[in-house]
C-alpha cells in the first residue's frame, strides 16, 4: 500500500470523498425544489425532469467535454459523451431500477423515449466519422426544435399528485434547485478531478478514462438524483432526468465538442466498441420501455450487467495499463 503515500494519490481521494458526500446531500435538496416547482406550477413532472433536471445534470459533461474538446483531446471529450449516456441508460436506469418498478407512461413512449434514442443515433453517427463545424451547428439546432416539442407537448399531459409541501413559496423552491444543482454539480466536479488524478497515476488511456472513471463522476448527479427520486416515489421524474440528459448529453455537449474541436478522433477502440456500446444499450433501454412497459428488476439486472460487460470490453481491447494490472498495483 505504498502508493497511499504519495500526495497526489491522498489529495484525489479527498476530493473524491467531499465530491461524493456533496452529491448525496444536495441531490435530495435539488430534487425537492425540482417537485415543488413542478406542483406549483402545474408542469408535467417529465417536462422538469427531461428539461430542468436533464440539462443541471448535464452541466458537468458540458464542462469536462468542452475544455476537453478546446484543449485538443478530442477522444476524452467524446469519451465522457459516450461513457455518460451508457452509464445514464445502464447503471443509473439499473440502479433506479433496483429501488422501485420505473412505470413507464404513455407520454414518455410518444416523446421522451424516441427522442433519446434518436439524439443518440445523430450523435453516434456524427462522431463515428469525426467531427465538422456543421455537424455541431446541427446538433443545437435540433436540440432547439427537440426541446420545444418536449415542452409544449409534456404540459399538456395530465398532472399527476406530486409529493411536495403546497405552502412553500416559490421562491424557496427555486433556491431549493438552484442550491441543490450547485452542490451536485461541484460534487461531481470534484469527483472528476479525483478520478483523473488516480487514473494519471496508473496510466489509464484517455478514451478509457473518458468512458468510464470521467463519465461515471460526471454520471454521478443523474445517478444519486435518481435515487433520491426513487426513494421519494417520483419515477416520472427518474425517466425524464434520464432520457432528457441523454438528449442534452448527445446533441448540446456534442454540439459543443464539435465547434470547439472538430477534428477526427484518434482512439479507435473508443471510435468503434465505445460508440457501438451506447448505441446497444440506447436501443435496448427502448425496447424494455416500449414493450414492458416498465423497467424493474430483471432489466435492472441486464442493464447493470451489459455496463460491467462494456467497462470489461473496452479494457481489454486498449484501456492503456489493463485493469488486472492496476489491481495488482494496490497490492
Amino acid at each position: 500500500m505504498e502508493f497511499l503515500s504519495e500526495p497526489s494519490l491522498i489529495i484525489a481521494l479527498i476530493e473524491v470523498a467531499i465530491g461524493l458526500f456533496l452529491l448525496t446531500k444536495a441531490a435530495d435538496i435539488f430534487v425537492d425544489g425540482a417537485v415543488a416547482i413542478a406542483g406549483t406550477m402545474k408542469i408535467s413532472p417529465v417536462v422538469v425532469g427531461a428539461v430542468i433536471v436533464g440539462f443541471g445534470t448535464s452541466a458537468p459533461e458540458l464542462l469536462v467535454s468542452g475544455i476537453a474538446a478546446g484543449n485538443g483531446d478530442l477522444a476524452l471529450g467524446v469519451g465522457n459523451v459516450v461513457g455518460s449516456n451508457v452509464a445514464n441508460l445502464s447503471l443509473v436506469l439499473g440502479a433506479a431500477a433496483l429501488v422501485v418498478p420505473l412505470l413507464v407512461t404513455k407520454s414518455v413512449l410518444a416523446r421522451e423515449a424516441p427522442v433519446s434514442l434518436f439524439a443518440v443515433i445523430v450523435f453516434a453517427v456524427f462522431s463515428s466519422g469525426g467531427f465538422e463545424v456543421w455537424e455541431g451547428i446541427l446538433m443545437l439546432v435540433l436540440l432547439i426544435a427537440i426541446l420545444g416539442w418536449i415542452i409544449f407537448g409534456g404540459n399538456e399531459d395530465s398532472i399527476e399528485e406530486l409529493d411536495f409541501d403546497e405552502d412553500q413559496p416559490m421562491s424557496t423552491s427555486v433556491m431549493q434547485t438552484v442550491g441543490g444543482l450547485v452542490g451536485t454539480v461541484l460534487g461531481a466536479q470534484l469527483m472528476v478531478w479525483g478520478a483523473l488524478g488516480i487514473a494519471d497515476r496508473f496510466g489509464l488511456s484517455g478514451g478509457f478514462i473518458g468512458f468510464t472513471l470521467v463519465a461515471i463522476g460526471t454520471s454521478l448527479p443523474e445517478l444519486v438524483t435518481a435515487i433520491a427520486a426513487a426513494r421519494k416515489g417520483e419515477t416520472e421524474l427518474i425517466l425524464g432526468n434520464l432520457l432528457g440528459s441523454n438528449v442534452f448529453n448527445s446533441l448540446a455537449v456534442g454540439g459543443a465538442i464539435a465547434i470547439l474541436g472538430a477534428g477526427a478522433i484518434d482512439d479507435e477502440v473508443l471510435r468503434t466498441y465505445g460508440i457501438v456500446v451506447m448505441v446497444v444499450v440506447a436501443a435496448l433501454a427502448w425496447v424494455f420501455m416500449v414493450v414492458r412497459k416498465r423497467v424493474s428488476k430483471p432489466e435492472s439486472v441486464v442493464l447493470l450487467t451489459i455496463y460491467v460487460l462494456g467497462i470489461l470490453l473496452l479494457s481489454d481491447l486498449g484501456a492503456g495499463e489493463s485493469l488486472r494490472d492496476v489491481i495488482e498495483s494496490l497490492v
